[in-house]
């Protein structure tokens, strides 16, 4: 049996046979795949197990164990690729504002990727949960900018950027990031407060999202919700710790952790919600 390398799995998991030259055209197409294939979630966050962020690690829980991940794992797998193909990348990180005002001070918990093609430069993000961009972004552009979904747009101010979406008619502020350079005990700090600090949004928490054309699904605990560009979204909340895991499993296309203590702790997230 052919033994497939680590890049051509993940190459063939996006749909490629081989791979594609490093244009503006392949980042697009790349970047839309990815957020359609290799879901957003926190169950390990949920189980309260350590997140290892080291490529190997992300590699085998990702393309290997068939899970999905957040930021610091997403983002950073896509990079090793975007890499390898050949493209002008390299990591960057910023602060969650969404939900808050877009002026707060949040802990530097987001990892994204900055990406230069032709002289231009881009953000390239395939791990915000679900309001993910499906779509690179010129980063030197204050323009509202189409994507494959919403509209979203950046400003700048002070040395730092904004990252913008259009939602329901309003502009959200999503998060905040600036260029400096960052090392890997850079993300190790950041991971390390998101899988263990007691103020962390995702600790003990659900947090789930895989887009399709036109489409976001996203799940929140037992709130499971999907968001479509030409119609009204179509929520529901879940029943019970089965219909949790079908959902996982089903819509999401996540391979479920062998955890003693799965079904329980799916469970007690539906009795806390009803």
């Amino acid at each position: 049996m052919h033994h497939l390398t680590h890049s051509q799995l993940y190459l063939q998991r996006l749909g490629y046979d081989s791979p594609p030259p490093p244009t503006l055209q392949t980042l697009q197409d790349l970047q839309l795949r990815h957020v359609c294939t290799f879901a957003f979630e926190s169950l390990s966050t949920l189980l309260r197990v350590p997140v290892p962020i080291d490529l190997p690690s992300v590699e085998q829980k990702v393309l290997f164990e068939g899970r999905g991940g957040y930021c610091y794992e997403l983002n950073q797998l896509f990079l090793a690729l975007l890499q390898e193909l050949g493209f002008d990348a390299r990591g960057i990180t910023g602060r969650v504002v969404l939900g808050g005002p877009p002026d707060a001070h949040t802990a530097r918990t987001h990892r994204l990727n900055l990406v230069t093609v032709d002289g231009v430069r881009y953000i390239a993000d395939v791990g915000f949960g679900g309001m993910v961009p499906s779509s690179p972004l010129q980063l030197d552009s204050e323009a509202e900018q189409a994507t494959a979904h919403e509209f979203y747009r950046l400003t700048f101010s002070d040395g730092s950027y904004t990252l913008w979406a259009q939602v329901g008619g309003h502009w959200l502020g999503l998060y905040v990031f600036d260029l400096q350079r960052q090392e890997r005990i850079d993300y190790e700090i950041g991971n390390w407060y998101v899988c263990t600090h007691a103020d962390s949004p995702f600790l003990g928490q659900l947090k789930v999202a895989l887009l399709a054309p036109g489409k976001r699904h996203t799940l929140n605990n037992g709130h499971y919700a999907l968001h479509s560009l030409d119609k009204p979204s179509e929520k529901r909340a879940l029943q019970s710790a089965d219909e949790l895991m079908h959902v996982l499993r089903d819509t999401f296309g996540i391979r479920l952790p062998a955890h003693p203590q799965l079904q329980e702790i799916l469970d007690g997230l539906i009795a806390a919600e009803s």
